[in-house]
């Protein structure tokens, strides 16, 4: 039963010259979006300095770009965990709804 089991488990796997291939494929075959990644990278500064507010700003700038858990940030700014939440859930959908016309 074992020796079944254990060739079974390996059948289903593809090899890992299979997966680089197919990802040297996708790289090849894609269309170009740097365009586009620059235009959204543009926009997502944009929005960052002039939609949002100086207190989700903040919050966004130390949760992403510095890596702080929201209990963390709770610590620093004096505030509870929930009010952290709620301003970045807040930021974040102002970003959402800023970057969905962007396109």
């Amino acid at each position: 039963m074992t020796g079944t089991r254990s060739s079974r488990a390996g059948s289903g796997r593809r090899s890992s010259p299979f997966l680089a291939d197919l990802a040297v494929w996708e790289r090849e075959n894609s269309e170009d979006n740097a365009d586009q990644m620059e235009r959204l990278r543009r926009n997502l500064r944009k929005v960052r300095t002039s939609e949002l507010t100086g207190r989700q700003a903040q919050m966004l700038q130390l949760y992403y770009d510095q890596g702080m858990s929201m209990p963390q940030i709770a610590r620093e700014l004096g505030i509870t965990k929930s009010a952290v939440s709620r301003t970045l859930a807040r930021g974040r959908a102002r970003i959402k709804r800023y970057l969905q016309y962007s396109w």
